[in-house]
């Protein structure tokens, strides 16, 4: 992937403290670790609940089937 690629996150709604919206809390990471490799990125809500898509140069992918994707969900339930 060029340095200079465009990765637009499509984020949806979750359900948090009894409520359901939009909430970017949890991508500032996955943003922050993105810009620092020198991707642009553009947050874009949509309407699917909890998901989180990637478009990176125009390219789509759920992350349903990426194995990294899997990692990091059990990367982040094993750091509790």
């Amino acid at each position: 992937m060029p340095k200079s690629a465009l990765v637009i996150v499509r984020y949806g709604p979750y359900e948090s403290c009894g409520t359901v919206e939009h909430r970017t809390f949890r991508l500032i990471g996955l943003q922050a670790a993105l810009n620092a490799c020198g991707r642009q990125t553009i947050l874009e809500k949509t309407c699917d609940w909890n998901t989180v898509e990637l478009v990176v140069n125009g390219e789509w992918g759920d992350g349903k089937l990426d194995p990294l994707c899997k990692e990091a969900v059990t990367a982040v339930e094993n750091a509790y």
